[in-house]
């Protein structure tokens, strides 16, 4: 009969009556004594605490299985594996998918609009892109324009015709005082 109480005069030395380990919550491979005192061989195959993990399903690939917070979780996240793209417009984007990426995939300016990209099609002295223009073909025409402030945002650009600005002059904002029936002045800005 095994022994799990064990008492030296009024000291007790051991007590393993209270201890709760039972053989489906020890590890496998591992022993230790149960509270009856008897040999206990670990069953449980669990190998990890995961209550603290943060894993969610998006975030595993798709099919794949791991486990947090006591449960098993089958991923759902997509693999796209090595997705490219293009961009074909000066303010373009590539909206990147969600998902896995195995970083094969590419994005780059289009073909089309690369094509675009010569010297003779930019300013001399300009670069774009790593290109520098040697155009300096005909002649450029500029436009001068006069403009009032407005308690809104305004954008000058020259119009049809015209290449470029060469200057925008700025007008004074307007202010007026006139009085009113009320005896006093009325002050209108802008």
């Amino acid at each position: 009969m095994p022994i799990n109480k064990v008492i030296y005069g009024t000291q007790v030395l051991i007590d393993l009556s209270g201890d709760t380990v039972t053989a489906d919550k020890l590890l496998s491979g591992i022993t230790a004594h149960g509270k009856d005192g008897s040999l206990l061989e670990g069953a449980c195959t669990f190998d990890v605490d995961s209550q603290d993990a943060t894993a969610a399903v998006a975030e595993i690939l798709s099919g794949r299985t791991a486990y947090a917070r006591g449960a098993k979780l089958t991923g759902i996240m997509p693999d796209n594996a090595s997705i490219s793209g293009e961009i074909s417009t000066a303010d373009g984007q590539y909206a990147v998918p969600q998902g896995y990426h195995d970083g094969g995939g590419k994005v780059g300016i289009a073909a089309v609009e690369r094509a675009k990209l010569i010297s003779g099609n930019i300013k001399a002295g300009v670069t774009v892109l790593g290109v520098t223009g040697t155009y300096g073909g005909e002649s450029i025409k500029a436009q001068s324009k006069t403009v009032t402030p407005a308690t809104a945002q305004q954008t000058v650009q020259p119009d049809t015709g015209y290449d470029y600005l060469a200057s925008v002059t700025v007008a004074a904002i307007p202010y007026t005082e006139a009085e009113n029936s009320a005896g006093g002045t009325t002050v209108t800005i802008g």
